[in-house]
């Protein structure tokens, strides 16, 4: 076998990008099929320490490479078959088979060339050339001998292949059922030792098992004699086939002077090398020593191999082997270094690749072809790919020509950057120069479309690869499977999966790794291990990646049980889980409070993994251990090792989260005692953990006491976390003080805090500071990729319509970004909606719709918003009809916006109309906007629409809140319908609401309405009792409500309260207690309070004047009453009728009626009209009036001044004047003081007075129609038989009682015909 170190890297794609082996977050899509285990013999059942990786795995329909013959590596030379072997190239072996170095013939190099082997160091059997037939153990021969071969040898060596050949055949063609004895019982031909010896060999590269069973046969034969060349041999076809257990069991019965030679070892150590089990290659080499037998250069090189194999290489590891070898007394050849730098191009380590290829020019030894295909391949994996390029094009001028190995390695270089133009190019050149495309080639250029998403094309090269003669191999698949995989493509995973098994390639680990990976990612757990267990049966060990992601598996799935026993598999066969592994691990035995597997788990790290204490903790507490961490901290700290922040931190947090405070004091006191060097640290820990704890002050305070000594470190997490707490703790200026002096410090912000900074300044109000902190961001190589933190800084700016500062942030950002994202055109929208700009944001619109992204809801929305905050509601339907002719589709929540901007505009007309529509298409109304319209429509007084849709909101599934419930209390109040205010207060209490302020005050004006004030104080207690306190307009309606009802101290005793507790009462307040005095007779009383007014800072206006004149009137003294109007006079400002309809009431009320008139003309004369106010007291007046005469003069004197209407009606037809009261209560109504309420009440009772009840009735009647009166003074209609004739004048009352008992005797009298007309 010939060494393939470098082509097996530059035919594997999976090798040179991010192996699914190298990672255990890679994904692939798998199916699991019991086919692929079927294919497969009995499994091994080897126990061995160490396993071997997936490049071991032999298919069932091996890949055969065909460029070993130089007519076919160079066609472009047209040389012949018999072309000289080129010197060392590729593929010389690193250690051959048996340890014969022969070389290859011409005829049988291509031949052997085709056993390579991705897993193999390079054995070659060629030694097995020999026509020596009885030499048993050979040397390296000479160069020259070749040449010196007698014809009769040359016809030997064509005698003995042609034997081979024959028994080679016949064994091959044997049928499953059929026997190797069979075939080698009938010997036609004599075969010697070295035959047999071949024969094994060509049978092994097809059939191992065959070859195997050629070698048991030749052992029962009493004939034959065991040799170190035959064992050599079976041993390179059992490490082929990756039957490691077999290999080892064949070596462990083989006889010790047969095995005690130098090529069975290395034979042996090439078993193990290929699994990467150094550690069993060093026990051999250790083992050959201690018996005598010296190891060689192939044995070192073996040692080189495994150990490269075995794991990653750490830093100068090159270096070091190679100093190794030659300390053992050899010279390191070309196969050395190009083991080496194979090895970096594994591990992708250019670093270490330059050293080893410095060291070999060092050294004088001369690069060859290989060398520079490895070094291509390194810088390819490095992504250097113009260095790989610029190799390239060096080996051409040191007279070396590119293979196809070449042209693969430079094409994966610039296919792993994606370059898909540049590995065209490299692909048809490749072909012009006489190379058609091979299994690499297509393997490489697939892996590239499938890591750029680009399934389609990648399926397209496979179905071309395939049409073209190139037969897929198991990295083909596994290439497909495990791109397909890592986009969630299960079902194209699994068919690509079937379709291998029906074309006879066997999965590989990696395959299976692939497979298990993929059902990792879709959370298919059974089907993963279904898969692992499969690849078991199969004969395949697991490595690293397949253990990794099953033990991953086990421990989210939280199967404990399952995660331990594969993970002391893991342990036995030589893997470790990694750090991260090992954190979902102890995690998850935390969880189930696994102390003591813990511990165990802890061991083996120490002892299995040899890792440090401090490594140990670091585990720990990303495990989410502290108690352990906290152990393996102090044990860290003992032993040398410096404080881990972050460790350190996690700790506390940990301590501080369960209120263990004392215990993180403890460690910090440990911790300054044996770490004095980490003062700063210590006090920085103390700072974090009272900020973890909760103790946000005194982290603070700790902060600011320390922080003029500068003993803090140069981290930035110490101040993430405080800004982190003011921010929590809505402490923003805090938070910036703290962003200030870590800047002063010169501390870098991290992404994270960078982001923080900008909400809260944005939360701050301070949006040009969060924008100049995304351009500091900017300029440091800090891109955002959380969108929502422009989106933050362009809806403050919105908010304060600062929109141009908003349009400069999105202009960075289109210059930044090829596509500008959606939230940030909808939120530069909402910002020029803010302000009103229609236009602006429909700029935006136009251009989203044109360009892209497409507009969404919230962009139609903004564009709404804008027309509603620049008040042009009557564009919104025309918006909406261009909308809908551009073919989008009018959302709920633009329904809902329009339909609030309109209940806002107080439009109810428009609400309903939007309402019913939203109903006739199938939308309903969200709680917002129920609450909106509910609202609305009871500031309208829409007694029945609020009703209707209180009842289909409830249907609707939405139960009323407070709010609504207090919006319905107002309404009923202001109607005063106390009965259904009664009812909504006793739904509160079903729906166990607590009242708030709005409940209580209106409740209590309710009851002060409704002459009840005792109850409305202790509601007004009880509110108190509740926290609540009541608005002084409560407090005023219950003073007013005492006085109504004469209880004067209860409303004295508040005002009293009012002043005693500072309150600052306004006019009205006092005005109101003026009333209770004057309506009480203590006038004395109300002349004291304009001085207490005075004194309290409030100067008396006209209407304290006119109180204080009424209360003089009340009392009879109407000339005081008229000083107080001429001091008004004396001020120069300019009066209405109020303070003169005071005097002259005051002097009507006393019966001076003539100076009642004479002052009437006096405001005539002082060009004052009078109006409802004079005409309201001189009808009062006469209605009052002893005598018809008296009556009849003031009624003419009122007449005189332009008001004969109450005079019409004493002395006309009452039906002629209808339509002229009409008129009149018409222009009384909208005036304010109760004008037409009071007019009314005097007009019943001088009508009532001079017994014109018709008349009266029908003026009562008419105040009732226009809401003069209340529409339910008597409620005989409504069943219900009663009347409230409360705040109705005598006159009035009288009337409405007379009305009343008109219903009741008409309803009376139907009742009476239904029970006739039932009767007869």
């Amino acid at each position: 076998m010939t060494f393939t170190g470098v082509l097996s890297l530059a035919t594997s794609p999976l090798f040179h990008s991010e192996s699914p082996l190298s990672s255990s977050s890679s994904n692939k899509v798998c199916k699991s099929t019991c086919l692929s285990c079927s294919l497969t013999q009995k499994p091994s059942t080897s126990s061995s320490s160490e396993q071997p990786n997936d490049s071991q795995i032999n298919n069932n329909k091996k890949f055969s490479y065909s460029r070993a013959s130089p007519s076919v590596r160079w066609p472009h030379l047209k040389l012949s078959e018999t072309y000289p072997s080129p010197p060392q190239t590729q593929f010389t072996p690193l250690v051959e088979d048996a340890g014969f170095s022969t070389q290859l013939s011409d005829s049988d190099s291509e031949s052997e060339s085709k056993e390579e082997d991705n897993g193999d160091v390079g054995f070659a059997a060629s030694s097995l050339d020999k026509n020596d037939e009885t030499q048993l153990v050979l040397g390296r021969p000479s160069k020259t001998k070749a040449k010196k071969m007698t014809k009769l040898a040359l016809k030997r060596a064509k005698d003995w292949r042609e034997r081979v050949k024959f028994f080679t055949d016949r064994i091959l063609g044997l049928k499953s059922d059929e026997f190797v004895a069979d075939v080698l019982d009938d010997r036609k031909v004599q075969m010697t030792p070295t035959d047999f010896c071949f024969v094994v060999k060509w049978v092994g590269q097809k059939s191992w098992h065959r070859a195997l069973e050629v070698y048991e046969w030749l052992n029962l034969r009493h004939w034959y004699a065991p040799n170190a060349r035959m064992l050599a041999t079976i041993l390179a076809v059992l490490g082929k086939a990756n039957q490691e257990a077999l290999a080892v069991e064949i070596y462990a019965r083989a006889e010790p002077e047969i095995g005690n030679t130098v090529q069975v070892y290395n034979a042996m150590m090439g078993v193990y090398a290929r699994s990467g089990r150094f550690k069993r290659v060093q026990e051999l080499l250790n083992i050959m020593r201690e018996r005598g037998c010296e190891p060689d250069l192939v044995s070192l090189n073996t040692l080189i191999n495994a150990r490269l194999r075995s794991g990653a290489m750490v830093p100068n590891l090159a270096i070091e082997l190679l100093n190794e070898v030659r300390r053992s007394g050899l010279r390191p050849d070309i196969i050395t270094y190009n083991t080496l730098i194979s090895g970096c191009a594994r591990e992708s380590n250019l670093e270490e690749a330059v050293k080893v290829y410095a060291d070999m020019e060092a050294h004088n030894c001369q690069p060859d072809l290989w060398t520079y295909n490895a070094m291509i391949s390194v810088y390819g994996r490095c992504g250097q790919s113009s260095k790989a390029e610029q190799l390239f094009k060096e080996l051409e001028s040191k007279g070396f020509f590119p293979d196809a190995v070449t042209y693969n390695s430079l094409l994966y270089a610039f296919a792993r950057e994606l370059n898909i133009e540049k590995v065209r190019d490299i692909g048809e050149e490749m072909v012009k120069m006489g190379f058609a495309k091979d299994e690499m080639t297509y393997n490489t250029i697939i892996h590239m479309y499938g890591k750029q998403g680009q399934h389609d094309q990648a399926q397209q090269i496979y179905r071309d690869m395939k049409m073209l003669g190139r037969i897929p191999d198991a990295v083909t698949y596994t290439v497909l499977i495990d791109s397909l995989g890592k986009e969630n493509k299960i079902t194209e995973a699994a068919n690509v999966m079937s379709e291998m098994l029906d074309s006879g390639v066997k999965p590989t680990l990696r395959t299976y790794s692939a497979l298990m990976c993929g059902y990792a990612k879709a959370g298919k757990q059974v089907e993963a291990q279904e898969t692992f267990d499969c690849m078991i049966k199969s004969g395949i060990r697991p490595d690293h990646l397949a253990y990794s992601v099953m033990l991953d598996i086990f421990l989210r799935s939280n199967e404990t049980k399952k995660a331990m026993t594969l993970y002391q598999e893991m342990l036995h066969d030589g893997f470790m889980p990694d750090n991260a592994l090992y954190e979902v691990m102890l995690r998850v035995l935390g969880t189930e409070n696994k102390l003591e597997t813990i511990e165990k788990v802890i061991r083996d790290m120490e002892k299995v993994g040899g890792m440090n204490a401090q490594v140990i903790s670091s585990i720990l507490v990303k495990g989410e251990c502290y108690d352990h961490a906290a152990k393996m901290l102090r044990l860290a700290i003992t032993s040398g090792y410096e404080l881990d922040r972050e460790s350190l931190f996690s700790i506390l947090s940990s301590y501080s989260s369960c209120g263990r405070h004392s215990e993180a004091c403890e460690l910090l006191a440990f911790l300054k005692e044996h770490a004095p060097g980490s003062n700063q640290l210590i006090t920085e820990a103390m700072v974090v953990i009272q900020c973890k704890a909760g103790e946000f002050d005194a982290a603070l305070a700790e902060y600011s006491n320390s922080k003029g000594f500068h003993s803090f470190s140069r981290s930035c997490t110490m101040y993430e976390i405080l800004i982190q707490g003011c921010e929590k703790n809505e402490l923003f200026g805090e938070a910036s003080q703290v962003y200030s002096d870590m800047r002063f410090y010169g501390i870098e912000p991290s992404e994270h805090l960078y982001q923080i900074m900008v909400l809260i300044y944005c939360k701050m109000g301070f949006p040009e500071t969060a924008h100049h902190l995304i351009e500091q961001a900017d300029m440091k190589g800090i891109l955002f990729d959380n969108i929502s933190i422009y989106v933050d800084v362009i809806e403050v700016y919105g908010k304060l319509k600062l929109w141009q500062k908003a349009e400069s942030l999105v202009g960075s950002l289109k210059q930044r970004c090829k596509t500008v994202d959606r939230k940030v055109w909808n939120a530069l929208i909402q910002a020029y909606a803010v302000s009103g700009c229609y236009e602006r944001a429909r700029v935006i619109f136009n251009t989203m719709t044109r360009d892209g992204p497409s507009p969404t809801v919230e962009s139609v929305n903004g564009l709404l918003q804008a027309l509603i905050v620049d008040g042009r509601l009557d564009e919104l339907y025309v918006l909406i009809q261009e909308l809908q002719d551009m073919g989008f589709k009018i959302s709920k929540s633009s329904i809902l916006l329009m339909l609030e901007a309109f209940a806002r505009a107080g439009n109810i007309f428009e609400v309903k109309k939007i309402y019913h529509g939203m109903k006739a298409a199938g939308y309903f109304p969200t709680m917002d906007s129920f609450r909106i319209m509910i609202k609305l429509l009871c500031r309208g007084k829409q007694v029945r629409d609020v009703e209707a849709m209180v009842s289909e909101m409830e249907e609707a599934g939405f139960k009323p809140d407070l709010s609504i419930w207090n919006s319905l209390l107002k309404l009923y109040a202001g109607i005063e319908d106390f009965k259904k205010t009664v009812n909504v207060y006793q739904r509160i209490k079903e729906a166990e609401l607590q009242p708030d302020e709005d409940t209580y005050n209106t409740l209590i004006i309710l009851y002060c309405r409704d002459r009840r004030p005792e109850e409305g104080l202790s509601l007004m207690h009880e509110m108190r009792r509740q926290g609540l306190e009541p608005k002084l307009n409560t407090y005023k309606s219950l003073i007013s409500a005492f006085g109504k009802q004469k209880l004067l101290d209860q409303a004295e005793e508040l005002f009293e309260e009012l002043r005693s507790n500072g309150c600052k009462l306004d006019r009205s307040f006092y005005h109101t207690m003026m009333k209770l005095y004057r309506n009480s007779g203590n006038h004395a009383k109300a002349e004291m309070l304009l001085s207490v007014m005075k004194e309290a800072g409030i100067e008396p206006n006209f209407a304290t004047m006119h109180l204080l004149m009424v209360s003089y009137g009340s009392s009879g003294q109407p000339q005081e009453a008229e000083k107080v109007l001429d001091n008004l006079k004396v001020t120069g400002l300019d009066l209405d009728t109020l303070p003169y309809s005071s005097v002259i009431d005051a002097y009507l009320r006393n019966g001076d009626y003539n100076t009642g008139i004479q002052k009437l003309n006096e405001m005539k004369k002082g060009g004052l009209e009078p109006d409802h106010r004079i005409w309201t007291c001189f009808i009062r007046a006469a209605s009052l009036s002893q005598q018809t005469s008296e009556a009849f003069v003031l009624l003419n004197a009122l007449c005189d001044a332009g008001f004969d209407l109450p005079i019409r009606l004493l002395k006309e037809k009452s039906e002629s004047l209808i339509p002229d009261v009409d008129h009149c209560l018409e222009k009384l109504e909208p005036l304010e003081d109760n004008a037409a309420f009071n007019f009314v009440n005097a007009l019943e009772d001088l009508l009532w007075a001079y017994e014109l009840r018709a008349t009266a009735s029908w003026v009562f009647q008419l105040a009732v129609k226009r809401g003069i009166y209340n529409h339910d003074v008597f409620r005989v209609a409504d069943k219900d038989w009663g009347a409230d004739f409360r705040k109705l004048s005598a006159g009035s009352a009288l009337v409405g009682l007379t009305l009343w008992l008109d219903q009741m005797q008409a309803t009376l009298f139907l009742l009476c015909s239904f029970v006739s007309l039932f009767s007869f």
